[in-house]
C-alpha cells in the first residue's frame, strides 16, 4: 500500500508540515494514531469540514487510527481564528446536541469500531479541569509574547480579544497532550488555519512527554480567486441533507468554477488521479462532463449513491427542459392557502428561497424569478390555484436555483 504522505501530497491536501521528512518515514514504518478535531459551533457539518474528513479517510484507508476528536469542552469557549468577533456563547446543552449531532455524520465516512476509528470528546477532560494546575503544569509552557504573533490573535487585536479566547491555544494543546497519554496519539491534522494551534500542541508534547509528536495542514477549500467555497446566497451547504438537500448539494459541485475541477475532484472525490487529470484536463463544453463526475461523486459520498442518482436524474431533466425528477427540493402547501391566491413574495418565504421580502422584490425586478418559465415582474402578483399542473408549479430562481411547489 502507499505512503498516507505520497497520497495526500498527490491529491494536494498538504500545506504545512511541523517535520516533512520524519512524518512521512513515520506513515510508511508504522500504524498511526492521529486524531482531527470538530468543535460543533452548529449542528451539522459543512462543506468547509469535509477536505479533513477526506483526508482522515485517506489516512484510515492506508492503515492508521483516526481519532475523532468532538469540542464537547472547546466549543464552550470558541476559536478566535478568522473571526473578526468573539463567537456567540452556547450552552452546555447546546454544545451536546450539537456534538451528538457530529458523531452521526462523521459515521458515515469513518469506520468506527474495535481497532478501527474512536470517538471521543475533550470535555471528559476539560470541563472539570483545576484551574491553577492547569496554569502550573501546561500554562507555564506557552509565551504569551509569541502566541501574540500568531494571525488568529494578531487579527483581533484591534477589536479586542477576550481572555476567555486567548485560552484557546492552551486547550487545543492540552487536547493533544491527552489523547498522546490515553492513546498514543502522535499526530494531529487540520486545515491551515488551524497551524499556530497544532505547533502548541506538538511542543508541548516535545516538553512535557520529552517525546516526538506532529502536526499537518491542509489547504483550505477556496475557488482559484482565493474565496471560500461552501457559500450560497442562501448560506452556507452541509452534509446534512435536511439543511441543503442532496439536489442543491449536487447541484453545487455541478455549477462551480472550470478552474476549480480538478482541485474539488482530487480533494472530495476517491477517484484515481489518473482519471482526475483525464477529466480535469477536459477543454470547452466537455468540462461540464467533469462537472457532472464531480457532482455524482461528492454526492454519493455524502448522501450515497441512490439520493445521488436521483439528484443526477433530476437536474438532467431540468436541463433538457423537463420537470420531473424525485429528488428536486419541493416544498408542499395546502391549496386552501390558494383559494384567493398567494403573492409571490410570500411564495418565496414559504419556500425558503429568499431570506427576507426586500430579497425578493430585488430578484424580482432584476427578472430573477420565473415560475413555469414565465418571468414574474410585477411584486404584487398572486399565484393562484389555476396555475399548478398535475406535479405542481416549478420555481426557478437565477438561472440554477429550481423549487416545486406541490399542493396537499
Amino acid at each position: 500500500m502507499r505512503n498516507a504522505f505520497d497520497v495526500l501530497n498527490e491529491r494536494g491536501f498538504i500545506q504545512q508540515t511541523t517535520h516533512e521528512s520524519e512524518i512521512r518515514e513515520l506513515l510508511g514504518r508504522e500504524s498511526v494514531t492521529f486524531y482531527i478535531g470538530f468543535d460543533p459551533t452548529a449542528d451539522s457539518l459543512h462543506v468547509g469540514h469535509f477536505v479533513t474528513i477526506m483526508a482522515m479517510a485517506h489516512m484510515q484507508r492506508a492503515g492508521h487510527r483516526p481519532i475523532a476528536l468532538i469540542g464537547g469542552g472547546t466549543g464552550m469557549i470558541g476559536d478566535p481564528t478568522g473571526k473578526s468577533d468573539m463567537r456567540k456563547m452556547m450552552t452546555e446543552e447546546t454544545v451536546n446536541h450539537n456534538s451528538n449531532c457530529f458523531k452521526k455524520q462523521l459515521s458515515k465516512f469513518i469506520e468506527f469500531g474495535e481497532d478501527k476509528a474512536i470517538m471521543v470528546n475533550n470535555a471528559d477532560w476539560l470541563l472539570n479541569l483545576n484551574y491553577i494546575s492547569f496554569l502550573r503544569e501546561i500554562g507555564v509552557h506557552f509565551s504569551v509574547n509569541r502566541m501574540l504573533t500568531f494571525e488568529s490573535y494578531k487579527a483581533r487585536m484591534e477589536k479586542g480579544l477576550s481572555f476567555l479566547e486567548f485560552n484557546y491555544t492552551l486547550m487545543q494543546s492540552y487536547d493533544f497532550l491527552e489523547l498522546y497519554r490515553r492513546y498514543n496519539c502522535k499526530l494531529q491534522l487540520g486545515g491551515n488555519d488551524q497551524w499556530s494551534n497544532i505547533l502548541g500542541g506538538v511542543e508541548l508534547i516535545r516538553r512535557i512527554g520529552n517525546d516526538d509528536s506532529f502536526g499537518m495542514t491542509f489547504t483550505l477549500l477556496t475557488t482559484s480567486e482565493g474565496n471560500k467555497m461552501g457559500k450560497t446566497e442562501s448560506g452556507a451547504i452541509w452534509l446534512d441533507s435536511e439543511k441543503t438537500s442532496p439536489y442543491d448539494f449536487y447541484q453545487y459541485w455541478r455549477n462551480i468554477a472550470d478552474a476549480d475541477v480538478k482541485k474539488c475532484l482530487s480533494l472530495l472525490t476517491f477517484l484515481p488521479m489518473d482519471e482526475v487529470n483525464k477529466l480535469s484536463s477536459l477543454e470547452g463544453a466537455e468540462i461540464n462532463r467533469a462537472k457532472e463526475v464531480l457532482a455524482f461523486e461528492v454526492t454519493k459520498i455524502v448522501h450515497g449513491e441512490e439520493e445521488a442518482k436521483k439528484a443526477e436524474t433530476a437536474a438532467k431533466a431540468l436541463f433538457s427542459g423537463g420537470t420531473k425528477g424525485g429528488s428536486i427540493p419541493t416544498t408542499e402547501i395546502s391549496r386552501i392557502e390558494f383559494k384567493e391566491g398567494i403573492d409571490i413574495l410570500t411564495l418565496l418565504q414559504k419556500t425558503e428561497l429568499i431570506q427576507s421580502r426586500s430579497e425578493g422584490r430585488r430578484l424580482v425586478f432584476q427578472g430573477g424569478i420565473k415560475i413555469e418559465e414565465n418571468k414574474i415582474i410585477d411584486i404584487d402578483h398572486r399565484v393562484q390555484l389555476t396555475d399548478f399542473k398535475e406535479d405542481g408549479i416549478m420555481i426557478q430562481k437565477g438561472k440554477k436555483v429550481f423549487h416545486r411547489v406541490q399542493l396537499v
